[in-house]
């Protein structure tokens, strides 16, 4: 009995080595594959019931897991869609089946990295056929309240849907200087123009005008200006609102806003300095200022200076590039110099990361050894950020896959040699009778 065993001990020594050598064979293939997990083997001991009066072996056997914990190095390249999870974490990707199938039926799997490209309908995906899965946000970025323990609410990433775009104008601030001798008697009571740009929800430019007009007394100054605004978009005659402007002369606050009334259409908010009413496409607020405050339109003796008016919206733009930030966010480069959020990738994380069934093109999928995903911003709890322009290099290291290869031959040689001796071991068995 003990000689059997000492056999099968030898046998199974020998499968045991050439199931680590297939793992090194494949680790060794696969030191310049962006994203692999190197692949690990277990070897455990086989214990069988024994005798006080004999020895039986119980030989080896092997579990082989990946180490989809473990993290490559990262590594810059030149393409913006070239994305790697900087730490622990994959990202959610499908296949061609769920561009148009439903979330429920979708596949999804996940990848460490992948290098994307945009297919002839606009869908990023890999040259191995894994399309990236994102949510979509809103014209602000966001995108709301999504489902982070499953892929429902996660959309296939579709650039060619925003090649054109254009963000109206809703907000104005005005940061100008109105001359305070103009309020003085015996001005010429001329009005100032005041022409800003602005945007519609076409994408069109238009102008928003506003005339200043100084209150001129008898005598002594008033302080006081009156405003017409004026949208070229509709009636340029007619205005759509008016103004009322009180600045102080104090010690203290001279040159402030002291008192704003509107009118005509328009409608001003002390509590924020903002004047809101409604142009073309919509309405839009201009801030001016809060009485008393330091920012907004401001009275000093000194010219005309209209130094500071902003405004947001843009114009139309032509979609130019593409970009990941670190937060997964996957945001369109546009002529004009907007940027606009299409969608976040999120990172999802399980349990036990070795748990993971590997599939083809270094993609994994969840399973009962993994436990169940959980979909993260990326960089927040416990995974890692979104590094654009980086791919994810092999974990496997050649130096110690060559040294592991070396002792994995050694071994083997050496369960051979049992196998031989115990060949020779029966072979003078056999020779007794004789």
């Amino acid at each position: 009995m003990s000689i059997s065993s000492s056999l099968n001990a030898g046998v199974m020594g020998l499968n045991a080595n050439a199931t680590r050598l297939s793992t090194i064979s494949d680790n060794i293939a696969n030191s310049a594959t962006y994203g692999y997990k190197r692949t690990m083997v277990d070897f455990s001991s086989m214990v069988l019931q024994q005798r006080s009066s004999a020895y039986s072996a119980g030989g080896v056997t092997t579990d082989t897991f990946k180490d989809i914990a473990a993290t490559g190095s990262l590594i810059g390249t030149g393409n913006a869609t070239d994305i790697a999870v900087s730490g622990r974490g994959l990202f959610p990707v499908t296949d061609s089946a769920g561009i148009n199938a439903l979330s429920s039926e979708r596949v999804l799997n996940l990848l460490p990295t992948g290098s994307f490209y945009p297919d002839s309908d606009g869908f990023l995906r890999t040259q191995s056929g894994h399309f990236l899965l994102g949510w979509p946000a809103d014209d602000t970025g966001s995108v709301g309240n999504v489902s982070r323990n499953s892929g429902a609410d996660l959309e296939p990433v579709n650039i060619t849907t925003s090649r054109f775009t254009t963000s109206p104008t809703t907000e104005i601030a005005l940061g100008i200087n109105l001359p305070a001798d103009a309020t003085m008697s015996g001005a010429s009571g001329d009005a100032y123009d005041l022409p800003i740009e602005y945007f519609d929800n076409l994408g069109r430019s238009q102008t928003l005008s506003m005339q200043f007009s100084p209150v001129v007394p008898a005598d002594g100054a008033s302080n006081q200006w009156t405003v017409e605004i004026f949208d070229a978009a509709g009636d340029p005659d007619t205005a759509i609102g008016t103004l009322d402007l009180t600045f102080s002369d104090a010690v203290d606050s001279g040159g402030r806003l002291s008192a704003a009334s509107a009118g005509g259409g328009a409608t001003y908010d002390p509590a924020t300095g903002e004047v809101s009413f409604n142009l073309e496409h919509g309405p839009v607020t201009v801030f001016i200022g809060q009485p008393g405050g330091t920012e907004g339109i401001q009275q000093l003796s000194a010219p005309y200076s209209p130094t500071e008016v902003t405004k947001n919206g843009t114009a139309i733009g032509d979609l130019q590039s593409v970009e990941v930030d670190d937060a997964g966010n996957v945001q369109a480069i546009y002529n004009t110099g907007y940027r606009r959020t299409l969608y976040q990738i999120p990172v999802g994380d399980v349990p036990n990361m070795n748990g993971l069934k590997s599939l083809d093109a270094q993609a994994f999928q969840v399973s009962a050894d993994s436990g169940n995903m959980y979909l993260w911003d990326a960089g927040t709890g416990p995974v890692g950020g979104i590094a654009g322009y980086h791919l994810m290099e092999s974990t496997t290291d050649i130096a110690a896959e060559l040294t592991d290869l070396i002792e994995t031959q050694r071994s083997y040689s050496s369960n051979a040699k049992i196998v031989q001796t115990v060949d020779e071991m029966l072979q003078e068995t056999t020779n007794l009778k004789r």
